[in-house]
Order: C-alpha cells, then structure tokens, then sequence
C-alpha cells in the first residue's frame, strides 16, 4: 500500500477509529469504592490504639476487685400445720380388711371436707398379707390395710381436727410438719436478700478499710439463692381412740436464707 494513497487513508482513518473506540470504552476507575476502602483503612488504623486502651482499662479494673459473699437468715413464725393420717386394719381375710379400711377412710375424708382443709390428697393406700414363721415354715395369718391422707389446716385448729380424726375412724399419724405462710415467705425472701447484700457490702468495707482501700463501683452480682429449707416432719406416732380434747400442737418458726455474692471494684 502506498503512503498518501487513498487506500492508505482510508485504513489509517478505519484503525483511527477503533483506537478511540477502546479508549471511550475502556472501564472507568471506581474512584467512590476506592475512596470508601481507604477511608476504612485510616478509621481501623485510628480506632485500634482506642480499643487497645480500653481493653486494658477494663482488665485493670477486673485486676482490682475483691469478691464477697453475704448471708441472712430470717426467722418467721409458722401458721400452717401440714399433717398425714390415715387409717390401719388387721383381719383375717382380705375383702374384710379392706372394706373396713374403706369404710373408716370415707368418715375421716368427710370429716376433713367438713372441717374445709387445703391441699387434701390421698398419700397411700396398702394392702399386705400377714405371716408367722415356726420350725421354719410360713404360714399367712391375715392381712393389714392401711390408707393414708394428708391436708393442712390453721395451726391454731389442728389439735381438735386431731382428735375428731381419731374419733372418725383414723388409728395412725404419720407426722406434722409446720410452714409459713406464702406470702409470708415471699416476703421474709425479700428481706433476706436486702439484708444479704449489705451484709456483701460491710464485708468489702471491712477489709478495704483495713488496707486503706476504698469501695466503688459493683461490677458483678450473683445472687445465689432465696428459700425456704423443707419443714421437718414430727415422727410418726400411733393414734388411740382414747385420745384427749384439744390435743396441745406448737408450731414454732421457719428459717428463711439467701445469699448474694458481689465483685467489686476498689
């Protein structure tokens, strides 16, 4: 191809064009990502000496602590006895012991429903044969049935609902056992708890004081615990039918305990 010839200029022009054409249609810088990812870099760059003194602050902090317990007990009187009686019958046959078992258990559970006591419930009804053993054989003798219930009732009544029990029918008592009202107990909860965490707190200044320290801030508490420990039954005692009005039953008091830990910073 000869220079300056038409041929000549008109390719020159053709390849003109498909250079400008890559050059408009080549891709743009993303100046904006670009600009957000450095900015990123320098915040980064800038926030961590921050977090670094921080995280030292606060295991300076964690570092100076002390750790104490504190305790209550609150004493409440009881009001409510919790009682288990039941009926026992010894006979000769099985159907003639338990229907006469049957039969005393109905006039005692009337009696109770009568006397309008809580949380009525049947604990056990039994049935067993009896043996004697002689020149080493055994011989059946009869059988025991026994149906025992359980309820509570105003510790102030119970001494008569006792004996009118017996009078109905009823031959054993399993135990009492004495509680404190809910509300009661709820309340007495509370009071644990607040006297607890002070007690926590005298704790700490005590020994502080003593290093000449002072209290601050509280950095972690746990409370451990508020209840009331499971009142502890009477042995079980067998019922007469011969038995004294007005059967003289005290009741006493209930512990209530807490406990609450605090960590704090000195």
């Amino acid at each position: 191809m000869i220079w300056g010839s038409p041929r000549y200029i008109a390719a020159s022009i053709s390849v003109g064009r498909r250079s400008l054409e890559l050059i408009l249609n080549r891709p743009k810088p993303n100046w904006s990502k670009t600009l957000y990812l450095l900015l990123a870099v320098l915040n980064l760059t800038s926030i961590a000496p921050v977090l670094a003194q921080e995280q030292n602050q606060t295991q300076g902090m964690l570092l100076r602590t002390i750790t104490v317990t504190g305790r209550d007990v609150e004493m409440i009187p009881t009001t409510i006895t919790q009682v288990q009686l039941g009926v026992e019958v010894q006979g000769k046959t099985a159907v003639q012991v338990q229907q006469e078992a049957a039969r005393r258990s109905s006039a005692v559970v009337e009696l109770l429903r009568s006397r309008n006591v809580e949380k009525l419930q049947t604990t056990g009804i039994r049935l067993n044969p009896n043996y004697s053993y002689e020149n080493n054989v055994q011989r059946l003798t009869g059988y025991t049935a026994a149906n025992t219930v359980s309820f509570r009732i105003d510790t102030q009544r119970v001494g008569n609902l006792l004996d009118e029990a017996v009078q109905a029918g009823a031959t054993r008592i399993d135990g009492i056992s004495f509680v404190a009202s809910d509300s009661a107990i709820a309340a007495a909860q509370q009071q644990a708890l607040r006297s607890a965490t002070q007690d926590a707190q005298k704790q700490a200044d005590a020994v502080l004081s003593a290093l000449n320290l002072t209290r601050r801030e509280v950095v972690s508490i746990q409370v451990n615990g508020a209840f009331a420990p499971p009142p502890r039954p009477f042995l079980r005692a067998e019922a007469t039918l011969d038995a004294q009005p007005s059967t003289p039953v005290v009741g006493g008091e209930q512990p209530v305990e807490a406990s609450v830990t605090l960590q704090i910073r000195y």
